[in-house]
């Protein structure tokens, strides 16, 4: 912490200099941190340094050009750790969770599933609190014991998606810390005929009637899918299935703990954190706003697609070599952490 006010003051100093002493200083600094460099030395970084180039990383847009001892990759690392910590330190000034389930309610659980084979979680639920015993639908559901699927189940799921892909939407939720630790949450919609993106958003307070209006500006004027895959999360609740009625779409769960049902999705999700979210330390709500509104131009127009037997979503033409000398140039996408290649006739 003192090496940060001591550099912190010396910066305002240096303001008061004239140009020609601060050039001087910056060869002399330069030339010392070249020696260091060449002797192989590695630096004892402390916290209050990898702060500051968190910090810096948020201010100045050149934070990577004068990095010398580390990569730019490591202070984007030092947040998602410091990230980690904090919500570490956060989870343990709370209380820890819910109070522990009483052992007999567990054995009850457990021999009311065997008792009755045809029985779910909300058979079972209305049971216990017909006996006096208190608890939610989703903790029964967690000490149920797990029932092997139909040996078809996959097979039924995977030719639902395949004959219907050209009818099917998938929507879902995750997360990204920005540089204050502050959580965002995104929410999108995906098809599943052509990998497009119909509609994102974020917000840092989701709820479901902010859902459903989201599913509103996804699906104006009779554009909707004849399916919609979600998953169980508590946020999708009774209202936001009765606006997806409401819409002539039907809403198609997927089971417990199985996001494979959700494959589209999940598969987008894990693109943009490699990507995109993996690269970079979001500053805020409007800057991730932009990050993912550039990606998802990205995704659609450039981006090859295995599922797509290597194209992309929006059909992008094969172009052929032109006539005479040509050369294939790199076009920057996403900020320059993509790239698209073209032809290009010579001058």
């Amino acid at each position: 912490m003192l090496r940060a006010i001591a550099l912190l003051l010396g910066t305002l100093r240096s303001g008061c200099r004239s140009r020609t002493d601060l050039l001087f200083e910056n060869l002399a600094l330069r030339q010392q941190l070249a020696v260091f460099v060449q002797s192989g030395r590695r630096p004892r970084i402390a916290t209050a340094d990898r702060w500051l180039w968190i910090v810096l990383r948020r201010l100045w847009s050149r934070w990577s050009d004068v990095l010398i001892f580390v990569q730019p990759e490591t202070v984007i690392r030092w947040h998602r750790a410091g990230f980690r910590r904090y919500w570490t330190w956060r989870s343990h000034r709370r209380r820890r969770g819910r109070p522990p389930v009483d052992g007999e309610v567990r054995a009850l659980i457990r021999r009311m599933a065997k008792e009755n084979p045809t029985w779910g979680a909300p058979r079972i639920h209305s049971e216990l609190r017909l006996l006096g015993f208190a608890g939610s639908e989703r903790t029964v559901s967690r000490y149920l014991p797990r029932r092997p699927s139909p040996p078809d189940a996959f097979q039924r799921w995977a030719t639902f998606l395949r004959n219907h892909k050209d009818a099917i939407a998938a929507m879902d939720f995750f997360v990204v810390p920005t540089v204050s630790f502050r959580v965002l949450y995104v929410w999108f919609a995906i098809e599943h005929g052509r990998r497009r993106i119909l509609h994102f958003d974020v917000t840092d307070r989701p709820g479901a009637a902010w859902v459903v209006q989201q599913l509103r500006e996804t699906f104006p004027f009779e554009t909707a899918r004849r399916y919609l895959i979600f998953d169980r999360d508590t946020i999708f609740s009774a209202r936001v299935v009765a606006a997806v009625q409401s819409f002539g779409i039907e809403p198609t769960r997927t089971r417990f703990r199985s996001p494979w049902q959700n494959g589209i999705a999940e598969r987008w999700i894990g693109s943009v954190r490699r990507e995109l979210i993996g690269q970079v330390v979001v500053c805020n709500e409007r800057h991730l706003r932009r990050l993912l509104r550039d990606y998802v131009a990205y995704y659609h127009e450039d981006r090859t697609h295995l599922g797509l037997e290597k194209g992309t979503a929006a059909e992008r033409p094969v172009t052929r070599r032109p006539e005479g000398d040509a050369r294939v140039v790199a076009l920057p996408r996403v900020g320059g952490l993509h790239h698209r290649y073209e032809w290009r006739a010579a001058a």
